[in-house]
């Protein structure tokens, strides 16, 4: 089996693994346990958050470990509004192609009585700066825009939208979960406030994660039951779990250079490849893409009937986010960045690892080719647009 849908979820690597069943066998006291076994466990937590910090370029009491990304998205949000709320600042500012971690919970927070604004994404599959300053109000409580995409991989101005809203004196939030450990995140170089990140999408276990809050910010509890976390998340904390996931973002911060250097040519020979199949089109930019992400759409097909026959030939791939391929409606990232619903249909997301080989990619792009070229055989869209019935888009 080819692996290409890292940005769903990523094998744990050896030094993670390891370092998960060893603190499972011998480390497994409770952290707030006061006997010796306890106290190790608790030497074990602060290490990693200590490591965990040094990467992003954070103190170690700003990090708050979470059960993954969404829990982070959920809590950053929560708080911010809170804090907002209580300074009668009602205004939140996100984009329309985010993960519906963020999205779902703007809408709960809209029925709670705030007004959210929706950036446009542009074909590009970027925000712009000038328009998020003009859409930053007085009441505004939070800006929340991912630093990289989910679906199509494209990295947003990150920084130069942090310098915005540390100007306006606007809390900034980013969801990180695709980002950490494949490119260089920096909170007080990229102006952050809050970040959210999930260790299996940087080769740690799944189930472990973390938010980031600058000090000052007062966190809002999502869970209530314990003085975990200094009294901000109550429940034992997985000590193994997150041990795991700061050996696994220790090793990823150490290679990410020479990482991203060799995925980044593997992703060009992929995308180069693919664009030679007639009426295809890569979503987002093709430079400001993390280094593992091609995102296609061919046109008369449907995604859903691509990736079970590439799964036929071995290769593991995806049509869209990880959290919505149950459902047959097309992705709201390609809608955001103005696919038609036909074209959206046929997407393919194949997000590789630093471990593929050039044959490998060549497999992929041949049976890409041969897939297509069947289902197109007996598409009535692909009918009607080969005799001009329909026009083609891409």
């Amino acid at each position: 089996m080819i692996y290409a849908d890292n940005a769903a979820t990523t094998r744990m690597s050896d030094a993670a693994l390891n370092t998960l069943i060893e603190l499972s066998k011998e480390t497994y006291g409770n952290a707030s346990s006061l006997y010796s076994l306890g106290q190790r466990s608790k030497e074990v937590l602060e290490k990693a958050r200590e490591d965990i910090a040094a990467v992003i370029n954070a103190q170690p009491r700003e990090i708050l470990f979470t059960s993954g990304g969404s829990e982070a998205d959920n809590q950053a949000i929560r708080s911010a509004a809170a804090l907002g709320q209580a300074k009668g600042k009602k205004h939140i500012i996100s984009s329309a192609f985010e993960h519906h971690a963020v999205l779902h919970t703007l809408s709960k927070l809209e029925k709670e009585g705030f007004e959210v604004t929706l950036l446009p994404v542009h074909e590009d599959g970027l925000i712009r700066p000038e328009e998020l300053a003009a859409a930053i109000r007085e009441d505004t409580a939070l800006v929340t825009i991912m630093y990289a995409n989910n679906e199509i991989g494209t990295i947003q101005p990150i920084r130069e939208l942090g310098v915005i809203c540390r100007e306006r004196g606007v809390l900034f939030h980013t969801d990180a979960v695709q980002a950490i450990g494949h490119i260089p995140v920096d909170v007080e170089r990229d102006n952050i406030d809050m970040l959210s990140a999930s260790a299996h999408k940087f080769h740690g276990p799944k189930g472990s994660g973390f938010l980031y809050f600058r000090k000052g910010i007062r966190l809002t509890n999502l869970i209530e039951g314990g003085a975990q976390e200094r009294g901000k998340r109550a429940g034992t904390e997985n000590v193994p779990g997150i041990a795991a996931m700061a050996t696994a973002l220790t090793e990823a911060a150490a290679t990410l250079e020479e990482r991203a250097r060799v995925t980044q040519e593997k992703r060009d020979r992929l995308i180069r490849g693919l664009l030679e199949i007639p009426h295809s089109a890569l979503n987002g930019d093709a430079t400001k893409r993390l280094p593992s992400n091609a995102n296609f759409c061919f046109e008369g097909i449907e995604g859903e009937s691509l990736l079970l026959l590439l799964d036929d030939r071995g290769i593991a791939a995806s049509s869209g986010s990880a959290c919505t391929s149950g459902s047959l409606d097309p992705s709201h990232v390609l809608l955001a960045i103005g696919r038609v619903h036909d074209v959206a249909h046929g997407s393919l997301r194949l997000s590789i690892g630093d471990d593929i080989t050039d044959e490998e990619v060549d497999y992929i792009v041949k049976n890409v080719r041969e897939v297509v070229e069947y289902l197109r055989g007996f598409s009535p869209i692909w009918r009607d647009l080969c005799a001009g019935k329909k026009q083609f888009i891409l």
